[in-house]
């Protein structure tokens, strides 16, 4: 993929500024984490000063805080029944529309907001799409420290050996208290089918993998927004 089909700060505001085309006044909406999503944040900020009344759910503390300091009023998932729409980002994305997400450690509580959103926008560069989830050879794990060593075992013993994410030699710790497992991975011939197997693994409480959400997927093609047309599952 051509360096200008990266998401630059240019076309991560293009791709906010779409993305706020369906906000409303009155709605509830899910704030990602991330380059793009936190673009978006920022653009939302400012309709808000202009006068545009939401509630924001965020999927990490850096977006709270992100939130808090452009002035979006922030609820949680008891505040709530659903999510009007949720904004965020990926860093996979293949031909139907699955995503693999995580490289920023956010995972858990992002994969809980799509799934409360009624429509779950995704913000991407033209180099986050892939022919196949996986192409890219990482897929985030977020797992119980409990459970740390055990999972890692049994990841192995499945074919994915997971490197612990580690950031000034000690063990990164998510929002929820756990750890992340980079798993190393080649291309996935049924995503659905490893998102199930890896969660029936005890001490694993997330996955990167985001399958069947039927997202809009906005793309920055180094020039101008696209929304991307899903291909049909044979």
């Amino acid at each position: 993929m051509h360096d200008e089909a990266r998401l630059d700060d240019v076309g991560a505001a293009a791709l906010a500024a779409e993305a706020l085309r369906h906000v409303a006044s009155g709605q509830v909406v899910g704030l990602g984490t991330g380059h793009a999503a936190s673009a978006f944040v920022r653009a939302l900020g400012q309709r808000v000063a202009g006068g545009l009344d939401v509630r924001g759910l965020p999927t990490s503390e850096a977006t709270a805080a992100l939130a808090r300091e452009v002035g979006i009023k922030l609820v949680t998932p008891d505040d709530i029944e659903a999510i009007d729409v949720a904004v965020d980002g990926a860093d996979e994305v293949d031909p139907h529309g699955d995503l693999i997400k995580g490289y920023g450690g956010a995972l858990l509580r992002e994969k809980i907001v799509a799934v409360l959103a009624r429509r779950f926008i995704v913000l991407v560069g033209g180099d986050k799409l892939v022919p196949v989830l996986g192409s890219r050879g990482r897929l985030p794990v977020e797992v119980a420290p409990f459970a740390a060593g055990p999972c890692r075992r049994r990841l192995e013993a499945l074919g994915y050996p997971a490197d612990p994410r580690m950031a000034g030699g000690s063990p990164v710790i998510t929002d929820n208290g756990n750890r992340l497992l980079d798993c190393r991975v080649g291309p996935i011939a049924d995503p659905a089918a490893l998102d199930a197997t890896l969660r029936s693994i005890a001490g694993v409480v997330g996955t990167g993998l985001f399958v069947r959400m039927a997202p809009t997927v906005l793309v920055w093609d180094g020039t101008r927004c696209r929304t991307l047309r899903p291909q049909n599952r044979n």
